[in-house]
């Protein structure tokens, strides 16, 4: 059986000319602002003229460009390794939401690979509508035409094998701690404006449940540790505490710090510019007397042999998966297993 495997994710400019045509894809997609197009069009090019300035200074850090997609290949390579030796003639593909490679291009790589199966993969860990829920609708408008049977995967905060990939990187953290010094750790998570998570998004629920089953995992965790979130852009009110606030309270009590992204599967601007450059900064200003930045899983062993486990469930169901047999999400939450569910 040939399989095809559709890896979802962000996306970034490969290129410094390509930084405000990035922004300005990421601001006219209605998940992002939900406003009428004629309003939402206009308003994402004037947001993406003003911030690509001060976005082109990060990437230049970066080498003038992003490495998510390089990243992602290396995912797709390791994936596709992973579920040949179970078995599969598999091809991993990536579909990129911002920036090339978009869908379309996707779907013509699967077109012309000719599979009979297809599974949609995102690599977001924790469902929201603005990561997952944005990229499996524009994948849904533009592949009603793509023949063969599609299976998905709608989330997966606490599979065992991705909680294990971070709770092995944590592990690894913690060797080089200095003995003397009392740490925190931060799980730092990209933020959302509160008003979207009010509106039923289960990320920051799903988020807490990832570390919930970190520190499950740690038997308890022997270390104080707090949920925070990064990257807040705007006037809205965002969902906190804010990772900055937990650096600059660490440095008022000499708390050193240990900060893992634990909704990011690969390196890029947010954990390569803000949380090492940016906020390795504040940490040394606020008296932080020690900051390690665990890597994320990108291709860790454990993390894809988790992601070769959703896709071999996820061939065996009519329905989409999540790391459960069923609705993981609460009362009152959108479900990204169900909404995905609705279009199987």
């Amino acid at each position: 059986m040939k399989l095809a495997v559709v890896l979802f994710n962000l996306g970034g400019p490969d290129s410094l000319d390509t930084v405000e045509p990035f922004l300005r894809n990421l601001f006219s997609d209605p998940a992002i602002i939900s406003l009428p197009i004629l309003i939402r069009y206009p308003l994402a090019r004037f947001i993406a003229a003003r911030r690509a300035p001060v976005a082109r200074e990060i990437y230049a850090h970066m080498g003038g460009r992003s490495p998510i997609l390089q990243e992602t290949e290396e995912q797709a390579r390791a994936l596709e390794a992973a579920l040949q030796r179970n078995g599969h003639d598999a091809k991993c593909v990536i579909a990129m939401r911002y920036w090339r490679p978009f869908a379309a291009e996707a779907i013509a790589a699967v077109k012309a690979f000719s599979p009979d199966r297809i599974v949609l993969l995102p690599l977001y860990p924790q469902y929201s509508t603005t990561t997952t829920g944005s990229s499996l609708a524009e994948w849904r408008k533009l592949a009603r035409r793509v023949g063969p049977p599609q299976h998905e995967v709608c989330c997966y905060p606490f599979e065992d094998s991705f909680v294990a990939g971070v709770s092995d990187l944590l592990a690894n953290a913690f060797r080089a701690v200095k003995p003397e010094l009392c740490y925190r750790v931060l799980f730092s998570a990209h933020g959302l404006p509160k008003r979207v998570i009010e509106r039923g998004d289960p990320y920051q629920w799903q988020v807490e449940r990832t570390v919930r089953a970190v520190i499950e995992r740690w038997q308890g965790a022997p270390f104080e540790h707090t949920i925070c979130y990064q990257s807040r852009v705007g006037p809205l009110e965002w969902i906190g505490p804010a990772t900055d606030h937990e650096i600059r309270r660490a440095g008022a009590e000499r708390k050193a710090l240990i900060v893992v992204p634990v909704a990011f599967v690969s390196e890029h601007s947010e954990t390569l510019v803000e949380l090492d450059i940016e906020y390795g900064k504040l940490a040394r200003e606020s008296g932080v007397p020690d900051y390690i930045r665990v890597p994320t899983v990108r291709s860790h062993p454990m993390f894809i042999e988790g992601l070769a486990r959703l896709v071999g469930v996820a061939l065996n169901s009519p329905r989409p998966v999540n790391c459960t047999g069923g609705r993981i999400c609460p009362a009152g939450r959108i479900c990204g297993y169900e909404k995905a569910s609705s279009h199987a």
